[in-house]
């Protein structure tokens, strides 16, 4: 019995570890680029199978723990910067310095097209309160349900959706000027929005929410939306925020890709990886939902919100626009 146990592991652990090597082929094959998502919650598992590996006993547990061990090693390699052991990449500002700057909330939720928690995402945002809103998923049902929470807001630009692209844009602040844009495929719309503030600057939001890898659809498409939704914004204002399910993590080479082409800063890097998806079982889920700035925006806050009945959790921080952050 133990003969075979041991030979179930190192099994276990050569596909481990060729899986690991797979994903870090550059190619937007679906499949690989799925376990590119998934390094957090994959490592978790290698290192729970090299230890029962370990204990297993017989002459193949050296190897299949080895096996396993590497397998870690390469996932942590990725998503390191992305953990609290990493330096920071963006500084959170003091209180103090917050009010004497120009300070706004932003939210941003998928709703899950399907979901009926109607109430549940109203209280939500109603719960918040942000200056700016960002709902994606959104069909016309779903406009029609949140429709009294979207009337406490100056500004609305929706653009619906039957199936699970669809995007709300809504915001408190005064809108200089807001289009959405289908920068690859015609049902995917990506959000432009400048904002102005009190003190007479602006900023440029970009709500982006491209297609997932998925049996069928690669992604190529969805690596061409993220990149291009930060390296060819309509103002082309040096200020600006990105928020949305990116349906990618922030470790993938199209994520990083964006964010150094765009000059854009990462509030996880250094802090953790905040998973988002899936909703009810995020302490082994992966952060498909992100939020990224630039320019003379600095960060106050950022949390991933509570369980709102969609299958993702929402993000929400607090964004001022002050003296430039040093990193």
């Amino acid at each position: 019995m133990r003969s075979v146990v041991a030979t179930v592991l190192l099994i276990l652990g050569a596909v481990a570890f060729a899986l690991t090597l797979i994903s870090l082929l550059p190619t937007d094959f679906w499949l690989v680029r799925t376990a590119d998502l998934i390094r957090e919650p994959f490592t978790y598992a290698a290192v729970l199978l090299g230890m029962i590996a370990l204990l297993a006993g017989g002459r193949r547990r050296w190897l299949a723990t080895a096996l396993f061990g590497l397998a870690a090693l390469v996932n942590v390699w990725r998503i390191w910067p992305y953990s609290a052991f990493a330096a920071e990449e963006i500084e959170q500002i003091a209180a103090s310095d917050a009010e004497t700057a120009e300070c706004f909330t932003a939210l941003a939720i998928n709703v899950k097209v399907k979901n009926k928690g109607f109430d549940q995402v109203a209280a939500q945002i109603e719960g918040v309160a942000p200056d700016l809103l960002l709902l994606m998923e959104t069909d016309a049902n779903w406009i029609s349900q949140l429709r009294e929470t979207l009337e406490d807001y100056p500004y609305t630009l929706s653009e619906p959706q039957p199936h699970a692209f669809g995007m709300v844009f809504a915001s408190r602040l005064p809108v200089a000027d807001a289009r959405m844009v289908e920068n690859t495929s015609r049902d995917t719309p990506t959000l432009y929005a400048t904002i102005d503030l009190p003190n007479g600057e602006n900023f440029e939001f970009i709500g982006l929410h491209p297609k997932p890898p998925l049996p069928g659809w690669n992604t190529q498409k969805r690596d061409e939306n993220i990149v291009r939704a930060g390296t060819r914004t309509p103002g082309n204002n040096t200020d600006a925020l990105v928020m949305g399910d990116f349906n990618d993590v922030p470790w993938s080479r199209t994520t990083t890709r964006f964010r150094e082409e765009g000059n854009w800063r990462d509030p996880r890097i250094g802090r953790g990886t905040y998973p988002t998806f899936p909703a009810d079982l995020t302490p082994l889920g992966w952060p498909l939902d992100q939020i990224m700035l630039r320019g003379n925006l600095d960060l106050r806050d950022f949390t991933v919100m509570p369980d709102n009945g969609s299958d993702h959790r929402a993000i929400r921080a607090t964004l001022c626009q002050g003296e430039m952050t040093e990193n």
